[in-house]
């Protein structure tokens, strides 16, 4: 009799065990979906940026950050003027060590209402930031643009 309840119990932790699997791998699957940002616009609409994050592989041993973060959409140049450009520029706080540096990723749309499609990827991601702004059509975004306003926080790991 000992064994036959054994041999139950067995089976009922394994089918318990079959149905939990499938949920956790949902939510796995969620956790690395992607997540949709924006519209964030600059001062006066000037410029448009849109997009989405996914986030994969987040580590919480001594610093909490992602393995990757990839990012992707559309930038659009809402001014007229031929000198000035729509930018989104991202503030892309990583891990180095035990220390949290920053890095900055732009990307510039000088063509009026015709959005600029981009994509890209960090490894060690502990923040996104995104700032939309429209400034002179340089090969870095202004000094003004970096610093003036606020940045709108896209991801942080917890």
């Amino acid at each position: 009799m000992t064994v036959t309840r054994t041999l139950a119990l067995a089976l009922a932790t394994t089918a318990a065990l079959a149905v939990l699997a499938p949920a956790a791998q949902a939510t796995t699957a969620a956790d690395s979906a992607a997540t949709a940002w924006g519209p964030y616009y600059a001062p006066a609409h000037g410029a448009k940026a849109a997009g989405t994050l996914k986030a994969t592989g987040e580590d919480h041993a001594d610093l909490p950050t992602a393995d990757v973060v990839h990012i992707s959409g559309t930038v659009r140049d809402y001014t007229r003027a031929p000198a000035t450009c729509g930018w989104a520029v991202f503030r892309i706080t990583y891990r180095s060590g035990n220390n949290l540096p920053f890095k900055h990723h732009s990307i510039r749309d000088c063509s009026y209402r015709t959005p600029k499609h981009f994509s890209f990827k960090h490894r060690d991601v502990y923040q996104v930031d995104i700032k939309v702004c429209a400034a002179a059509k340089t090969t870095k975004p202004t000094l003004n643009c970096l610093y003036a306003g606020t940045w709108k926080t896209l991801y942080l790991s917890k």
